[in-house]
């Protein structure tokens, strides 16, 4: 799995290079695994800004901004959840020179060994906000739902994959 990662993550790269984006990222259950899938190619700190782990629920809210009454009444395990991650980190990361050209990525959802409340293990939801391009000045955002399978770690590193699946399919859309 590591080296499709590799390979993901230097293709996200050179693209968002290649377009004059930044990436950064929220996680939650994958605790860092996604920025170390960036960190880990050479020449990533030209794009890659860093990552926001929000493990706790109220980290969401209090560093993402990411809405306190959805929080409550859903959970930190929602789409929405992982569809504001996304779309508050590029804000939380955006700087002057970058303008609005930041990637923003999102990971949350239970790892296990075991359930959630009434969540289950390998529950994931993954979140996605692509910059606005020359043909349109809409940021799409989005979240997709993720059902995995295998030990915590398995579980982790699969979702980081799927992310960076995501984005390459999701960002090959934009290409002009």
């Amino acid at each position: 799995m590591q080296p499709r990662c590799d390979e993901l993550a230097a293709h996200i790269l050179d693209g968002a290079k290649a377009r004059g984006w930044k990436i950064a990222a929220a996680e939650s259950l994958t605790g860092g695994l996604l920025a170390d899938a960036f960190v880990r190619i050479p020449g990533a700190s030209d794009v890659f800004l860093g990552s926001a782990v929000t493990y706790d629920i109220n980290a969401k809210a209090s560093v993402l901004g990411v809405d306190a009454d959805l929080l409550e009444h859903e959970g930190a395990v929602h789409p929405e959840v992982a569809r504001q991650m996304a779309l508050r980190t590029s804000r939380l990361y955006r700087q002057p020179q970058y303008g609005d050209k930041v990637l923003g990525l999102s990971t949350t959802g239970v790892a296990g060994p075991g359930p959630d409340g009434d969540k289950p293990a390998g529950l994931v939801y993954i979140g996605i906000s692509v910059p606005a391009n020359s043909n349109t000045d809409i940021r799409r955002t989005a979240a997709a739902k993720l059902r995995l399978s295998g030990s915590r770690e398995e579980v982790r590193r699969l979702s980081v994959l799927n992310v960076l699946q995501l984005v390459t399919q999701l960002t090959t859309l934009t290409e002009e």
